[in-house]
């Protein structure tokens, strides 16, 4: 993922010490844990060639990378449908690889809905019914459902917005993701947001990148997290920003999370791999959760 790349001078300048922990959370974490929190970790693909010989065994085909990548992670960001309007028969046969497992699908809305229809029921309507007839193939897999919004649908059409959001079903968990740079800079509408996510009970979406530091705002607006990392190809800074991350997750936890999902991405792909095995241990560590890790080929 490119959004929020910087060059190589500006990163040894950045602060990515995360913000404070706001007291809007307080309304949506109840100050005590969960019995049984979960934590889920992917990738936003699993057809990276790169990663034959890395994790997918040696000589594997395009056809057999699904299989390979539920055999190391337990969720994915699904990248794919942000393209294209699935069926349930093509959902199914994504779908079968993980049967049995402990398994997330997290599908992305098609861009024909959050970048082309501005959101008006009259074309974003059909689209939306046609796209969750889709993805409800999963099933039990199937993991919030994320809408990411054009770096040019600003508050200006908020409106608009909050009506889509209010549209979708109830009993399916959504997190959005807005980056029109209004939507951080004035307080009030960042508040509104927020709050009104809360009153729909979609999820706000967290994204950690070193050239938009305000889209890592912190804010719960359900008491699940949906984190889009995108590290800087193994730089020392990856490993304490996710340091850091542990931490924050472990106080989330302590004061009521019940869900972490968290998205690996970076400019080289072929290291992100590394870097979530890396998160993996630091979430044992910390917050004493179990996520399945990546497993290197052996040499």
């Amino acid at each position: 993922m490119d959004f929020g790349r910087v060059t190589p001078a500006e990163l040894e300048e950045l602060d990515f010490k995360l913000p404070a922990e706001p007291l809007f959370n307080k309304k949506v974490l109840k100050g005590k844990p969960v019995k049984k929190p979960q934590a889920w970790l992917g990738c936003a693909k699993w057809g990276r060639k790169e990663w034959i010989g890395k994790i997918y065994p040696k000589g594997t085909r395009e056809a057999r990378f699904l299989a390979e990548y539920v055999r190391h992670f337990n969720s994915i960001e699904l990248n794919a449908t942000h393209y294209q309007i699935y069926g349930p028969d093509t959902i199914s046969k994504w779908d079968a690889p993980a049967k049995g497992m402990e398994f997330k699908f997290c599908p992305k809305v098609p861009q024909a809905i959050s970048h082309f229809s501005n959101l008006s029921p009259a074309t974003a309507g059909p689209k939306t019914t046609s796209f969750l007839e889709g993805v409800l193939a999963f099933g039990k897999h199937l993991g919030p459902i994320f809408l990411q919004l054009s770096d040019k649908y600003g508050p200006a059409k908020r409106n608009a917005l909050y009506d889509y959001l209010a549209s979708l079903p109830t009993d399916l968990q959504f997190f959005l993701e807005v980056r029109h740079k209004e939507w951080y800079e004035d307080e009030a509408v960042r508040l509104e947001l927020f709050e009104k996510l809360r009153e729909l009970k979609v999820g706000a979406i967290i994204t950690d990148t070193a050239g938009r530091r305000d889209c890592a705002h912190m804010h719960l607006t359900v008491p699940k997290i949906f984190i889009r990392f995108v590290g800087n190809s193994l730089h020392p800074t990856d490993y304490t920003r996710i340091d850091d991350w542990a931490n924050r997750i472990k106080y989330w936890l302590d004061n009521g999370l019940q869900e972490v999902y968290f998205f690996m991405h970076m400019h080289d792909e072929a290291l992100s791999p590394d870097l979530a095995a890396y998160l993996a241990d630091r979430i044992e560590a910390v917050c004493g959760l179990q996520v399945k890790k990546p497993q290197f080929v052996k040499e």
